[in-house]
């Protein structure tokens, strides 16, 4: 860890923050930064502020949030931690996300305790204080021990009126830990006007204009932007925001995202970090790095996978899973083609998938696309065709058995028909008695003992594995006997056997469904076994070797 001038070990602050309009890539942006500091040697940790009023992502539409990416300590978090995790090392906690409701919470809970001694409550300095509080504590890592380097990325965009108590506090920051200690990344866009046939600056000039009257001067810029910017440009941005040339970043639009990193490097990125900070570590070691992209952009063979979810118009909703799949191709350098197949568009009619080399049914919440979901599983069972189900996906794999294999026409998850007679899926116990949602499902990493010889054992490998969860409903152990002799295999259970959490097929050539969300714990570096051995099993049956 780096030390201060006294000898004191002292961690690194970089804000990455955005400008101009959403969705410009901060969170690939943080996690890019990761990356290099990374293959420096250094140490990192990431947080994400967000601006919005709820507590967590937990409750909120997928629609509007996208998916909810959980921690192995069962936070329900901002899908960026899951671009955190994939591109470094780093395995977050509960501290590395925090929301305008959180904090307020804190704040508001303190006060009702009487903890401010009967001071006037404020914005400033009692709501900025608390997330100072929260930076130092996400600052410490999941081991609470310190890193090198803690990357934070402000969610929203500068000038939103949400995230001004977030930007007041990363100002107020560098009186707390010394203004060498603390780096500004801002994001932002350089356009491409096509009528006009050149790049405009504008944009990044306002934004860095309103970043500035909040008192923070970013030390490097992003431009995100689809050509790459000239020396001239990068010169007069510079001259119009108050930094140096080698500053501002060229942040080219690219095929792959994983190609971010070896971009902004090449641009001379972690060199004005690491110079800045006064951060040690070695030379960059990008090797492995540029063999995962090279693997991904050069595939040997592709094949068709239908993702079938109710979610299909926002790709985000799955961001997790379609990484995971991409993933799952590199050990073999087969590339993932996605068909998004809508749930509701495919009941009664599965023939929808015809063509498609795997299927897999991911989780989600609601009866809305049931009746797709277990067509197409019926439809991979019955034409042979691989398949992997997720959650919900896992559940519509023991009802459709349930229904069509082992005569119970009307079996069901009575989270969808409470009054049936054969909730093959029911409710965990001890989830009947709550009755608020937020952060109340079974959340994180719990054991799972595999059955020797199954699938799902050779596919990982070892007996006993840790994924991470996010569930009210479980396998009804009711009928573990029925479906058994329906030709289900119960091939993943908790420790102690209570909870079912793998299902599988012995009469089909892949045919895998898990209780808990595998996607969370795959990276490009550490691909996760079933999606290996998922895509392995597609690019077989391609191939006519099942």
């Amino acid at each position: 860890m780096t030390s201060d001038a006294g000898g004191v070990h002292m961690t690194k602050y970089i804000f990455v923050t955005g400008g101009v309009l959403s969705s410009l890539g901060k969170g690939i942006a943080a996690a890019s930064i990761g990356n290099l500091l990374e293959a420096r040697g250094l140490s990192v940790t990431f947080q994400k502020l967000d601006p919005y009023v709820n507590v967590d992502p937990g409750t909120m539409s997928p629609y509007q949030h996208g998916e909810v990416y959980v921690t192995y300590d069962g936070a329900e978090t901002d899908l960026d931690l899951g671009h955190y995790e994939r591109y470094t090392s780093v395995r977050l906690g509960k501290n590395a996300n925090f929301t305008t409701g959180k904090i307020y919470h804190t704040v508001i809970t303190k006060e009702r305790r009487g903890d401010y001694l009967g001071a006037t409550v404020q914005v400033i300095p009692h709501i900025t204080d608390a997330i100072k509080d929260a930076i130092h504590l996400g600052g410490k890592g999941t081991d609470g021990n310190g890193v090198d380097v803690a990357i934070i990325e402000v969610g929203g965009t500068v000038g939103d009126i949400e995230s001004h108590p977030f930007l007041e506090a990363i100002r107020q920051f560098p009186y707390d830990v010394g203004r060498q200690n603390v780096l500004y990344v801002h994001v932002t866009l350089v356009p491409y006007i096509k009528a006009a046939g050149e790049l405009k600056t504008k944009p990044t000039q306002h934004s860095v204009n309103k970043l500035r009257e909040i008192g923070v001067q970013p030390d490097i810029l992003l431009c995100r932007s689809e050509h790459p910017l000239t020396d001239g440009m990068k010169r007069k941005i510079a001259l119009f925001c108050n930094m140096e040339p080698q500053a501002v970043i060229t942040a080219r639009d690219v095929d792959v995202i994983y190609d971010v990193p070896l971009k902004l490097h090449a641009d001379g990125l972690d060199d004005f970090i690491v110079g800045r900070l006064g951060l040690g570590g070695h030379a960059p070691e990008l090797g492995p790095w540029e063999a995962v992209v090279d693997a991904i952009k050069h595939p040997r063979d592709t094949v068709t996978i239908a993702l079938v979810g109710k979610y299909v118009e926002l790709k985000e909703a799955y961001k997790s899973l379609c990484e995971a799949l991409t993933h799952g191709g590199i050990p073999t350098r087969t590339g993932v083609q996605l068909k998004w197949v809508d749930a509701e568009a495919l009941a009664g009619h599965g023939d929808g998938l015809a063509g498609v080399h795997g299927v897999l049914v991911p989780g989600g919440f609601g009866e809305r696309g049931i009746g797709g979901k277990l067509e197409a599983v019926r439809y991979a069972r019955e034409q042979r065709i691989p398949f992997f189900g997720i959650c919900l996906g896992m559940q519509c794999a023991v009802i459709e058995t349930a229904r069509n294999l082992a005569g119970l026409p009307r079996a069901h998850s009575s989270e969808f028909d409470p009054d049936g007679p054969d909730p093959v899926i029911d409710l965990l116990p001890g989830q009947a008695q709550i009755d608020q949602k937020g952060a109340t499902m079974r959340l994180g990493g719990y054991d799972c003992a595999l059955l020797p010889g199954s699938l799902a054992e050779k596919t990982y490998g070892q007996a006993m594995v840790t994924e991470r969860h996010r569930h009210r409903y479980e396998f009804n152990n009711a009928y573990r006997d029925r479906l058994r002799q329906a030709g289900l295999v119960i091939s993943g259970t908790s420790p102690d056997g209570s909870l079912v959490e793998i299902v599988e097929r012995p009469d089909h050539p892949w045919f895998l469904a898990t209780q808990f969300h595998p996607e969370y714990q795959s990276t490009p570096r550490r691909p996760h076994p079933i999606f290996a051995g998922f895509v392995e099993a597609a690019l077989a049956h391609k191939k006519g070797n099942p």
